[in-house]
């Protein structure tokens, strides 16, 4: 997930789950401008992720995409070359997905109810999802449909904030609940079936405009959950920084990104 705006303060709020579970299900409402504005995922990251579980570079992998939402690991994954199953439990993110990437095959479902047999896949990604998982449940359901040798591996887009103009624009753009409800943990725990976890980061970008970069915030859970008045104001915040800066006020920028990733093993039995 990309973070905008926490102060330390902010960040030690306590973990709300009802409001956990409202952003949790925000998306379907926004599916097809998620899917036009939020960033793809870079190829090496990708490939950093699937590499444990290839016997031979390239060769192709069945890779789950576990919370698919729109398909945006899900499209990096097919242009690779594997062959992929995407689950996402929101039908109108699942709708949006089959259209965006009709070589995937769509299914729904969740992390903690996986719609797959015992030892299906060589890996189950995640991209922008991981930290949705009830993990106490998402782990042995991922560890059952996983091959041994199998790679799981979770990445997530995050601004570039050691760039002056992308730091101020996160502390401009936090909702004042960006962190109260958030998970209480945002990282793949320790697991008896999987191998100890590696970390990874990947420079990427994407090109924006003004009303896109505002567009892209616009998607976020922390935002879609506001009351839209509030929603307004944060978002009309955004586009007064943005159209005060040299960086960002005419015509396209580069909104410069770090993809972190996170992998590890599926373990014998």
């Amino acid at each position: 997930m990309t973070t905008h705006g926490a102060s330390p303060a902010d960040r030690d709020q306590p973990y709300d789950p009802e409001l956990f579970a409202r952003r949790a299900a925000s998306f379907g409402p926004v599916a097809a401008a998620y899917a036009e504005h939020r960033p793809d995922y870079p190829d090496a990251a990708v490939a950093w992720a699937l590499a444990p579980a290839q016997a031979a570079p390239g060769a192709a992998l069945d890779v789950l995409d576990l919370g698919a939402g729109t398909g945006k690991l899900s499209a990096s994954l097919v242009a690779l070359g594997h062959r992929v199953t995407a689950v996402e439990p929101d039908d109108a993110m699942r709708a949006v997905l089959r259209t965006q990437v009709p070589q995937a095959t769509a299914l729904a479902g969740g992390a903690e109810r996986i719609p797959l047999p015992d030892a299906s896949v060589d890996a189950v990604l995640a991209g922008q999802a991981f930290h949705w998982f009830d993990q106490e449940r998402a782990l042995p359901e991922i560890a059952r449909v996983l091959r041994p040798g199998g790679a799981l591996a979770a990445l997530w887009n995050t601004d570039d904030d050691r760039i002056d103009w992308i730091a101020e624009f996160g502390r401009i753009a936090g909702s004042r609940i960006s962190f109260i409800d958030w998970s209480p943990t945002r990282r793949i725990e320790p697991h008896p079936a999987c191998s100890p976890l590696e970390r990874a980061d990947f420079p990427h970008r994407q090109r924006r405009t003004v009303d896109s970069l505002i567009a892209t915030v616009a998607t976020h859970s922390h935002i879609l959950v506001l009351e839209p008045a509030e929603r307004e104001e944060v978002l009309g915040r955004i586009r007064q920084l943005l159209e005060s800066r040299p960086e960002t006020s005419t015509g396209e920028f580069d909104l410069e990104i770090i993809t972190r990733a996170q992998r590890c093993v599926r373990l014998p039995d």
